[in-house]
């Protein structure tokens, strides 16, 4: 079948708290064997959240492999059985103690799909107000507000890597300068 691989066998190779690893034969269109390294991981949600004066909330946070703290928008991962929906919402709340009145799916991304099987939700909120954060024993950050146009600016002039949060506020910044986001 064209643009298919059919998997023969498969191996764990790594399982850890926040994925696993598997080492799986495949066979290709040619009828010859592959090896794919998969990285399985349970997917995420991220969040887009505008204030009412238009500014986007960010979150700066180290990122221990690129040694560094980077800005990106409220995420995280979800845990076993939780919907996507209600993951944002907690993960928002956690993060910034931010609560939308308007919560909107804006859809999905594949941040790595050459081995990595997480998918991360996208979410944009808007009507927020606020309570108190309810970060995670291992989560240190610093929540900081920017005009959503800097923020996009930041995006094109490479000041934020992160892939989620670049598509995320660049999908946002384009749906919402065509219609309304609901």
């Amino acid at each position: 079948m064209h643009l298919n691989e059919i998997m023969i066998k498969t191996e764990e190779i790594y399982d850890g708290k926040i994925f696993k690893v598997t080492r799986d034969t495949v066979l290709l269109e040619n009828k010859n064997n592959a090896i794919r390294e998969v990285v399985h991981h349970s997917g995420g949600v991220c969040v887009v959240p505008i204030t009412d004066n238009n500014e986007v909330i960010l979150v700066k946070q180290f990122r221990y492999p690129f040694q560094e703290a980077i800005l990106e928008i409220p995420a995280g991962k979800l845990n076993p059985n939780e919907n996507h929906y209600e993951c944002g919402l907690r993960e928002l709340l956690e993060e910034t103690g931010a609560v939308p009145n308007v919560y909107s799916y804006l859809g999905t991304a594949y941040p790595t799909p050459a081995y990595v099987t997480e998918k991360i939700h996208i979410y944009l909120a808007k009507g927020l107000t606020f309570k108190e954060q309810k970060l995670d024993d291992d989560e240190f950050l610093d929540v900081i507000r920017i005009p959503f146009d800097e923020a996009i600016n930041l995006v094109m002039d490479n000041k934020i890597c992160d892939a989620k949060t670049q598509i995320a506020l660049l999908k946002t910044y384009i749906l919402t300068r065509e219609q309304p986001v609901k």
